[in-house]
């Protein structure tokens, strides 16, 4: 088992290298780029204009902006939230899941059988005693019994599921930390 586990955290590694190398991309971000991305974060339905007029541009030099950050990736889409509430979805269970095996193929052939559910809104690999966490939205208790019984147990590789559910929502936000990014 001792040579899963090295291949794992050799994994991650590469993982948390990759991500230094995209963090560094950062630093090509102006103080500009910086206002229109936290302006995105907060109202992505303004208009050209209206971003160009919060933070300082006119329509053409912001459109080229936006349109740069969106080619070098750092603005991958444009949403918008719903109100999981009113959706009459409001139960979010935090699913910590155990793997039976863990060769390169039966943690992508999980990775692959998560995207197809849509109760799954959230799938993380993790260190630590799991190997994924998933955030499952669902109406109520019973819906997610029977997911649960449907479907979560039933997906590939699978040997141990934990749920925990949210008592209350305390914070919520997508939008990432920009400050705190290097300028």
């Amino acid at each position: 088992m001792v040579p899963t586990l090295t291949k794992r955290f050799e994994g991650a590694a590469m993982s948390s290298e990759s991500t230094r190398a995209k963090r560094g991309a950062a630093g090509e971000l102006d103080a500009i780029d910086r206002r229109i991305l936290a302006t995105l974060q907060e109202a992505a339905d303004l208009t050209m204009q209206e971003l160009g007029d919060r933070v300082g541009l006119s329509h053409t030099p912001c459109w080229r902006r936006v349109r740069r950050l969106e080619e070098r990736g750092y603005i991958t889409r444009r949403v918008t939230l719903l109100d999981g509430n009113r959706l009459d979805l409001a139960v979010n269970v935090f699913v910590n899941v155990n793997l039976r095996r863990h060769q390169e193929n039966a943690l992508t052939r999980f990775e692959e059988a998560v995207q197809d559910v849509p109760e799954i809104v959230e799938c993380y690999t993790v260190s630590g005693e799991t190997d994924f966490m998933l955030r499952v939205v669902v109406s109520d208790v019973s819906a997610y019994e029977q997911l649960l019984k449907a479907t979560l147990v039933h997906l590939p590789e699978v040997g141990n599921l934990t749920s925990t559910f949210a008592l209350r929502q305390v914070k919520y936000t997508t939008a990432l930390p920009l400050e705190a990014s290097p300028a």
